[in-house]
């Protein structure tokens, strides 16, 4: 009888392995999944990118060093690798195209160009949708890590390699900052 017993729980320890293992494997497939939902919306940006640059050069003629920053950005961004050297250069392409769209509004023929507002309206809502992106992915990378923390889960994770910790996508320092608004009046 107690042989019975013992054998009854190292099948349950056993089935309780598999199913914690199976747990992990998952989240880990989402983490990597949601990584790559990241990709798929920093490429839609990448391909768009060139398409704006075009259609805006002509009539930019003066603005020529803001058109290279963000061609020279948009390189960096695209042969980055991993959530941190990732989130670094897309920050600093996000600034790029934001000193683009800044400048833009001082062209008047830009703004009535049905392709350049169309094309600025797609990189806006892609922007949107690289954001939620990233949240889900770091809602996923915490899901993982919690799931690989907590007790007795933790036992399992540490008996497989294949469990890493992953890194989260975080905000450039420059982003953290608080902006600084100027609503005063001023008479020129």
């Amino acid at each position: 009888m107690a042989g019975w017993i013992l054998l009854g729980l190292i099948a349950i320890a056993f089935l309780w392995i598999i199913v914690v293992y199976n747990g992990l494997v998952s989240l880990r497939n989402q983490v990597q999944n949601a990584w790559k939902q990241i990709d798929v919306q920093l490429k839609r940006r990448h391909d768009l990118i060139p398409n704006l640059v075009a259609t805006v050069k002509g009539a930019m003629e003066f603005e020529q060093d803001t058109l290279e920053k963000v061609i020279s950005a948009r390189a960096k961004a695209v042969s980055a690798a991993g959530p941190h050297d990732k989130a670094v250069s897309e920050n600093m392409l996000t600034e790029a195209l934001g000193k683009l769209f800044a400048v833009m509004e001082n062209y008047p023929q830009l703004k009535s160009n049905e392709n350049t507002m169309q094309l600025q309206e797609e990189l806006t809502s892609t922007e949107n949708r690289i954001g939620f992106a990233r949240q889900f992915y770091n809602d996923m990378v915490a899901s993982y890590h919690i799931r690989q923390e907590i007790f007795p889960n933790n036992f399992v994770a540490s008996l497989f390699k294949g469990f890493k910790k992953e890194e989260y996508y975080t905000a450039d320092e420059a982003d953290r900052a608080v902006p600084k608004a100027d609503l005063s009046i001023r008479k020129k």
